[in-house]
């Protein structure tokens, strides 16, 4: 099965990581011996993953000299800038389609996903939605919840306000076609946190439940724990 290709998220400023991320991107972080973004795609190629563009804005630069074509990774990288302005993760997504195509994942350039990608495509190919979020019952244990998730689709979603009865949290992996961002203008800064909320409002987003814990370095409490964990690994 031939995989989509990947979004890779790694434009942010990182402040929770200052003042490690000052000068060094947050991708760039020595993670068990090797920047992160080195065992970020390691991982990805094992699971199938052929070609990534990554969304670059702060500090982008240093990422792109390191990963260069992505033949050292065993995979084929395109790169997006934000430009001038920070466009949010929607609106780098956005800049980024005429490298990705008509569907696409989109995955955060701080975390480490161990699972089954084909899988995953292939439950979003039997059915005909335009959108569909890796969701993981984690009932505020490792960060807050803020997916309702009936089993088949996201009902409900919320980063910002989150309710008691989400027990599941966005896992930070979807697979997309190019039409959801249809309503976003060119050049617009956009979280793409609104763009899956607007597509859950309109039962648009299903959800696809994995069992394996997420791990992130976008805190220093979670790159403490992914050092750990990688480590023994």
């Amino acid at each position: 099965m031939i995989l989509p290709p990947l979004a890779l998220l790694a434009g942010g400023l990182s402040t929770r990581l200052y003042p490690q991320t000052r000068t060094v991107p947050k991708s760039m972080l020595d993670v068990a011996g090797k920047p992160f973004i080195a065992i970020q795609l390691a991982l990805l190629k094992k699971k199938g993953i052929s070609k990534a563009v990554i969304c670059l804005g702060n500090l982008g630069e240093l990422i792109e000299d390191f990963v260069k074509d992505g033949s050292d990774f065993g995979l084929s990288v395109e790169y997006s800038y934000d430009g001038g302005t920070l466009l949010g993760t929607g609106g780098a997504v956005k800049k980024a389609l005429p490298l990705l195509g008509d569907e696409f994942w989109i995955m955060y350039g701080d975390t480490y996903l161990d699972i089954d990608l084909a899988a995953m495509y292939s439950s979003f190919l039997k059915n005909d939605a335009p959108a569909m979020m890796a969701v993981f019952k984690n009932e505020d244990k490792w960060d807050k919840s803020n997916v309702l998730f009936d089993g088949t689709h996201v009902i409900k979603y919320d980063k910002r306000r989150p309710v008691p009865e989400m027990k599941y949290i966005d896992y930070g992996l979807a697979l997309l076609k190019k039409e959801c961002f249809d309503a976003v203008p060119e050049g617009a800064a956009i979280d793409l946190a609104d763009i899956y909320k607007g597509l859950v409002e309109k039962n648009e987003m299903l959800g696809y439940e994995v069992k394996n814990r997420f791990y992130e370095i976008g805190s220093p409490k979670g790159l403490e724990e992914t050092r750990k964990y990688l480590a023994g690994h």
